[in-house]
Formats: C-alpha cells, structure tokens, sequence
C-alpha cells in the first residue's frame, strides 16, 4: 500500500449566478488524491496546464530584472534550480516531479534555459500558484486575511509602565498609518468578506511562499525503479535540483518598480538591515510580511531578550565598581599585602617535590582582583538575577501570546499539525483515527523503540567523549602547573611586577582555558552532524517534533560542552585537596589542584570570560564573514558571459541563487546561541557581574549582524508558521531555574562571603555595652599550621626559597580549619569549619526560598494573556459568525429568489397551456 502522502488535488466547477444573474468565477471543490497515468485532470473549467516552457520574451535584458514570468502577469512564487549532466535518472525525478506539480497541484510552470545564465550551465524553473489554487490552501492551512470593513481598534496602553515595557519587548513597528482590519482564517467559501482587491498580494510573500512549499514538500515523482517518492528536500539532497528557494522581491540597495510587495527588502534594508542603523524599535510586521511567522517571533524574541539585558547589565555594573572602589580597603586585602603580616606567613607548597614554599603577600594583587567580584554586592546580584529571569520570561510569555493573533495562529485556533513527509514515506502501515475518521500512517513501536535507543546511545557516547576531554583538560592543568611551579624563568622571578601578574597558576588557567575553548569548538562542529542524523534515523512525525528533538539533543551536549569546565572550577577545584600530610590524588599520580588563598571565583571569572567572549566572536565570524566570503568565492566562480550582448546582468533569481542558503535549521542555530549565552549570563554570574554587559553589547551587534545577513547575504527562507518559540521556552525555565542554585552554591562554597560574615560575627568587642564586629585577623584565621617534618618523604620540596630558615621556619600555612600540632586533635577538623559548613548550607536554603518565593510571586501576577488579546480572540468570533451569518442569510435569499422564478415560470406555462 502506497504511503497516504499526496495532497489534495481539485478541479474547477462552475459556480452559481449571484443575485444579479452573472456568472462569479469558479468554485474549488477538492477531492483527495489525483490521477495516476499522468495526464491532466479532465474538467469543463479546469485550469489550462502548460508545460515547462522554455524563456522567450521580446525584451530578454528586461525580463531577467524581474519577478514575474515572460508574460508580466503571473508572479514567480518559487524558483528550481538544476544542472543538467545528461543523467536520466535525474532528468526522470525531475520530469515527473514537474509533472505532478502542474497536473495534480495545478501550478504554473516556466524554465529558464542554460543558455539563459551567466554561468552557461544552470537552468532554472519558475512556478506561479494561480490565485484560485492560493484560495484553496489558504483556507486549508488556516492562514489569516484581512476582512473588509472591520478594523482592529487597537490603541496602545498609555501608562508610562505599559509604554515602557511595550519598548522593552521590541515591539512591532506599524509601516503605515492606515487603519489595519481585522484577520481571521480565511473562507473559500467567503470571500467576498475578505480584502482580496488584487490577487498578488492579497496573501504576503512569505504566505504565498509557505503554501508552495506545503505543495511541494508532498508532491510526487518516480524514481529509477518507478517507485514514487515524495518533497523537494529529497531532490535537492540527492542532487536533482541544486537549489529550491523563495526570490527576493527586488535589491536590497534599491526599489524596483515591479516588486509584487511594495520593495520590501529594500525598506527592510534601509529601516533595519543597515549594519550601522540604530532604532530602538524593529520593524515587526514587515519583518513577519516578508520572512513569515517563525523569523518574525526569532527576532522579536532577540529583542525583548536585548532589551530585557540592559536592567541586568546596570545592576551588575554597579556592582563591579562597587568592587573596584573598595578592593584595596579591604581589612583581609590590607593584612595580606602587608609585609609584616602577609610578608611573614610561609605557606605550604602547592606540589609535590618540585614546588617550594612562598609567601603569602605574593598573592596580594589576585586578592584585590578577585574582591571586584567577590564582595558584599554579588550576594544581592545573585538573588537580583534570580528574580531578573523570572520576570523576563513571564513577561517574554505575555508578549508573546499577543503577537500570536497577528501571526498563523490564534489562542482560539490549534490548529493539528500535517507530518512530514519522510514520515509518511517511510511509514508503510496505516490504522484508523477515531477523531480524523482517517487512516493515518504510523510507525511499529519496534521501529521506534530501536531508532530511540540507537539515538540515546549515541548522545550519551558523544557526552561521555566531552568528558573525557575535560579529563584530560584537567590533567593538563595538573602537570602544567607542576612545571611551571619548578621551571618558571628566573628573570621573570626578578621583575615585581611580573611576578605578582605572571603566576604560575595564572599562566596554567590562561593556557587551559584556551585549550578547552578550542576543544568546545571542534566537538560542536562534529556534534551538529552527528545531531542531525541521529534525529533523522529517530523520523519524528512532525517538524515541530523534529526540532524539538533536535533542540533537546544539540543542547543537552551543549550544555555539557560549554559549562563542564566551567562546574568544574565551580564545584570540584580546590573541595578535595585534603591537607599537606594526606593530600588526595588524582588516578594516584597528579595531586588535585588546590585554589588561591583568595579562592577559585577569579579562576572561573577567567574561564567563563574566555569561553563566553570567545564564544561570541567566533560565532560571529562564522555568521556573518564566512557567508559573505562565501559568496563572493561563487561570485568570482561563475563564467562571464559578457561576450553576449543579451546578458549583460545576472538575471534576479541567479543573483539569489548565488546567495547563501540559510537552510531548515538557520534559526535553530541562532536560537541554541542565544540559549547558550542565556546560560552564561546566569547559571554563573556571580563570579562575573559584568556578563550581562557583554551580553548585551554582543545581542546589539549580533540583532544588526543578523539583520544584514538576512536582508543581503542570504536567499529568502521560506516562511514557517509559529505561535511560540518552541522548546526554547522550556529549556530556558529550567536554566533560569538552575541558575537559583549554582549562584546559591557558588556564593556558598566558590566564593570567600559566608567565611568572612561567619568571621565577622563572631569576632567582636564590646566596650561600654557597643558590640564592635572587625575583620581583623581574618588572614591568619583562615589558614591552618602544619609542621613541616610531618610532610610525607614524596611531599617534601627538592629546594627551598633563599629566604628560608630551616633552624627557624618550622611551620607552614594551607586554607583549611584544622587544628595544629601538639595538639590532641592535631589536624582534625576544628568547629569552625561546622560552623561555616552550616552557614554555607543556610545561606543556600534560604536563598533558594527567598528567590522561588520572589518568582513564584512574580508569575502569579503577570497574567499569561493580555487582555486586549482575549479581546481581539472574542471580536474574531463575533466577526467569524457574523460574517457566516449574513452569508447565509444572503444564500437563503437568492435560493428564495430562484424558487419563485421558477414557480412563477411553471404559473405562465400553464396558463399559456
């Protein structure tokens, strides 16, 4: 049994005369399925099937600067492109496609010869859906048309909040002051209600473009074998066509008298695509008009996400200069630095044999540089950011149900999903649906069961590789630090300045951080792949699915990729170190890495710095310059034939044909990029306030960059419906609520906060009943004594510092609460460490409630849907069953009306008779 994959096909009946006795134009009445042998569908009225015709035209310089056909009169709606090479099993696939296209789907056709192109080896297929075919798929689509007489009255909120945040949501930009009338999905069987003035743009470009596509994703061909296939997709993969695109409507750089939508791309250039173009608002609705639903809500999610950023970013800003100013002023960071003080703690070796001991006022520089981030401020910050992506994802959900009633679908309207058509090729048994009343394809649970299992295998091998990365990343740090600490340069030793700034724990986190970016990169790059094919083995029904299949897998590896080392540094590095006379070993060879006496947040400061700002310049890179190098390569590829004094200009759809192809999944990448760098912004900001910053700095780059490509680097996409932005809600609700957590850990157990308040509590004096709280000797507090004869043989240093005693310097000093020599719980863990573990698990605790609380509270009282869009869902009812009311009231009426002709008729007869 051949897979139910076919469409629908029609034929064109004649319909009944209005109440004036003229004949109105034909009807569509569908009917399921189409003819088999191939020939044209027989019908009184039916639409005139043309074959593929070859390009003639009086003006052949002027017709090669337009969109419509050699006749001027039908649009171009989609372009095939081909190579031929004399293959018959191609030619074949595609005859028989184009065949099917015209006879079963009724689209127009018209090619385009090689001889007609610059390059001298390209033809290229024109197709036009004729307006009656447009009115068919509109209506089974669903898609929205404006209604005549019915406007929206809609005005803006005026209170400054509402204004504000309609600014922060990036709100749409009316192209127009005209009154704008109200869309609902459209009626074949009505549409004389509906705004149909001129059948070229009655429905946007990106409409006419998704219904082509819906048409050409299921139509027919045979194979060499003469077993029938289905979709473009498979004819472009296989070679076929080399590509299948939308056109542009004109040049980004100037307006074209003959743009069926009023030169769209050039005022998306001008109002938005310039690189250097600064508006506060983008243009929403041209943006949906011409690219569709799913690049619309993509961009106005970038900006609301952008907009959103600069809060953030103030607040963290003010806490890092609260940082800087207070960085030297510190009581600890004064006692470090000190001579006298911190000149005169010895402390312990940090390796074995080839490391000696140092002093502790070495460290005074990284001290004051991590108290920039690690201060009383960050505390706050972290619970801020908590509450911060709580209130932009409640407001993000509220912005985006009221831009659903502009775009494909309504609240009111959920509309059920088609599957795919490789699903439906590949699903060879069919069962009954009890709701469509239909047989719809369906794939065994064996089948499924194993493509699932083959699919989570191969996830959790690519995981466990990342791992193992990491591994060997984190032995790299080990042994690195090891030969730096024994063989770093004398003259750099000498130099003060460099000696506080070039450590050998400085130098081995730079170098590692490096390493590990590069390692992210090249396991992405191999992943995405992979990613695709396993998604592809799995055959999900439908494309939303498919993606959200996709999204899972791309960033549960992602996840791991980019943030591994990151925890790592967060919540492994420096927690199992044990103490000089038990240190603890990685695979019994590398002793595990202790952190500075300032502890390990400027470490991950370093690490979250590198691999985010990296991160975004390479993303950048890769975006924006390699398709724009890309297209000048096949620019400068293609042969010149200036020699022909008829081809003096690449003709509209070659232009597009050079450009890049932004593909199926171009959004899911940017997507996942963003997502990525959401996680950074606040799964860690606490050992970074100014990540927001850099955020948003690299969004506003990034909405212009993405912007220019899309307008000039990149051929039109063909639009997709979409209500939300997917998976992409999800994923970032559970990194929002992650990042309560990891700050919660990192402020706990990363950062030097909860000791110090523990400290400065329970230090105090009190002097005519004033409680004084100091910091004073928190330094040496911190810090245990360990008797260096108790070192193991393998532990102790081969050399010694020239300032060493050995008759005199018998002690030295390591992070830890432990008690000292001689004493009877020598080395044992003291009460003050219980305390501040019990401090530390409080802060959590409480935090995590306080921060949960706050955004529970706070998406209870954002509501989830505007209630100007439950207006407009009640007013689109209203004016649905008004409008089917009056239709049936005026079809009552000519019924009435022919009846009594036709009585009175047989009146006359009989009294002639």
């Amino acid at each position: 049994m051949e897979p139910a994959i076919e469409d629908t096909a029609f034929e064109l009946k004649p319909s009944p005369p209005n109440e004036d006795g003229a004949t109105v134009e034909p009807s569509i009445v569908p009917h399921y399925g189409g003819t088999d042998d191939g020939q044209s569908m027989s019908s009184s009225t039916s639409l005139t099937i043309k074959g593929p015709q070859l390009f003639e035209s009086s003006n052949l310089e002027d017709s090669r600067e337009t969109v419509y056909f050699s006749d001027g009169v039908r649009r171009i709606d989609y372009i095939f492109a081909f190579v031929d090479h004399d293959d018959e099993k191609k030619q074949k696939q595609r005859y028989s496609f184009e065949a099917n296209l015209q006879e079963t789907f009724h689209l127009e056709l018209e090619r385009v010869d090689k001889e007609m192109s610059l390059d001298g080896r390209t033809s290229f297929v024109k197709v036009n859906i004729p307006f009656d075919v447009a009115c068919l798929y509109a209506e089974k689509l669903q898609i929205k048309v404006e209604l005549h007489e019915v406007p929206c009255e809609e005005k803006p909120s005026g209170n400054f909040v509402q204004k504000f945040m309609r600014l922060g949501m990036g709100g749409s930009v009316q192209e127009s002051n005209e009154p704008q009338n109200l869309a609902v999905p459209f009626r074949n069987d009505l549409r004389e209600a509906f705004v149909l003035d001129n059948p070229d743009t009655f429905l946007s470009g990106a409409m006419r473009s998704r219904i082509v596509y819906h048409i050409l994703a299921r139509c027919k061909y045979l194979d060499d074998e003469s077993k029938p296939r289905f979709g473009i997709d498979r004819l472009v993969n296989n070679g076929t066509y080399t590509a299948a695109f939308t056109m542009h409507d004109s040049k980004y750089w100037q307006d074209s008298a003959d743009s069926p939508e009023d030169c769209a791309r050039a005022r998306l250039y001008q109002q938005w695509g310039r690189p250097f173009a600064c508006q506060i608002l983008q243009p929403h609705n041209l943006i949906r008009a011409y690219y569709g639903d799913k690049v619309a809500m993509y961009f106005a999610w970038l900006g609301f996400y952008t907009r959103m950023l600069f809060i953030a970013a103030i607040v963290g800003t003010i806490c890092f200069f609260y940082g800087v100013a207070n960085a030297r002023d510190t009581i600890w960071s004064k006692e470090l630095c000190d001579e006298n003080i911190g000149g005169k703690i010895i402390m312990c070796p940090q390796c074995d044999q080839q490391c000696t001991y140092w002093r502790l006022n070495t460290t005074c520089t990284a001290t004051q540089q991590s108290y920039l981030f690690d201060n009383q401020a960050t505390m706050f910050f972290s619970i801020f950011m908590g509450i911060w992506a709580t209130i932009f994802l409640e407001l993000w959900k509220r912005y985006q149900v009221s831009l659903a009633p502009h775009h494909g679908l309504s609240l009111a309207e959920q509309a059920g999903e088609r599957p795919r058509p490789e699903y439906e090729a590949l699903c060879t048994k069919h069962r009954y649906n009890p709701i469509t009343q239909e047989m719809d394809a369906y794939m065994p649970w064996y089948s499924t069961s194993w493509r699932l299992c083959t699919s989570a295998v191969t996830v959790l091998f690519w995981i466990s590789l990342v791992l193992v990365c990491i591994m060997a990343v984190i032995v790299y740090r080990l042994s690195i630090f090891f030969v730096m600490a024994s063989n770093f340069p004398k003259q750099l030793r000498k130099n003060e300045i460099v000696r506080d700034l070039i450590t050998p724990a400085m130098v081995t986190a730079l170098t590692a951080s490096c390493i590990n970016f590069v390692v992210i990169m090249i396991l992405n790059q191999l992943y995405v792949r992979v990613a695709v094919c396993i998604t592809n083995l799995e055959v999900p029904k439908t494309q939303t699915a498919y993606e959200n299949s996709l999204t899972m897998k791309m960033f549960l590896f992602q996840f791991v990729n980019y943030y591994s080392s990151i925890f790592y540094i967060a919540f492994f590095k420096g927690k199992f170190v044990g103490f000089p006379k038990d240190y603890v070993y990685l695979f019994g060879r590398w002793r595990n890495e202790e952190c500075d006496t300032s502890g390990c947040l400027m470490e991950l400061t370093t690490q979250l710095t590198i691999i985010m700002v990296g991160k975004q310049i390479w993303g950048n890179v890769q975006e924006v310059i390699l398709p724009w190098v890309m297209n000048k390569l096949r620019l400068r590829g293609s042969k010149s034939a200036l020699e022909n004094p008829n081809l003096k200009h690449k003709s509209r759809w070659e232009s597009d044909y050079r450009l890049q192809d932004l593909g199926r999944l171009g959004l899911f990448y940017e997507y996942l990029e963003m997502v990525v760098q959401f996680g950074f912004t606040t799964l860690f900001v606490v050992s970074f306030p100014l990540a927001p910053l850099l955020a948003l700095l690299n969004n506003l780059i990034e909405m212009r960059l993405d912007a220019w490509k899309f307008v000039t680097q990149y051929r039109r996409p063909t639009a997709a419906r979409a209500q939300t932005i997917g998976v992409w809600q999800q994923i970032l609700y559970g990194l929002a609520m992650l990042s309560v957590v990891t700050n919660a850990f990192i402020m706990a157990f990363t950062s030097d906060s909860i000791p110090r308040f523990v400290y400065y509590f329970s230090k105090h004096d009190t002097h005519n009943d004033t409680v004084t709280h100091t910091m004073v000797g928190y330094i040496n507090s911190s810090l245990s004594v360990f008797r260096i004869e108790d070192f193991q043989p393998w532990s102790v240093p081969n050399t010694v510092p020239y300032w060493f005693n050995n008759a005199t310097d018998l002690n030295c000093r390591y992070r830890d609460y432990r008690y000292p020599p001689g004493e009877a719980h020598q080395y044992e863990l003291t009460t003050v460490f219980w305390h501040v573990l019990a401090a530390r698990l409080a802060y959590i605790i409480i935090v995590e409630h306080l921060v949960f609380a706050a955004t529970f509270c706070v998406a209870y009282m954002i509501p989830d849907i505007p209630q100007k869009v439950l207006d407009r869902i009640k007013r689109e009812r209203h004016a649905m069953a008004r409008i089917v009311r009056e239709w049936e009231v005026q079809h009552l009426r000519h019924s009435l009306k022919v009846n009594d002709g036709e009585m009175l008729s047989d009146e006359i007869e009989v009294d002639t008779s």
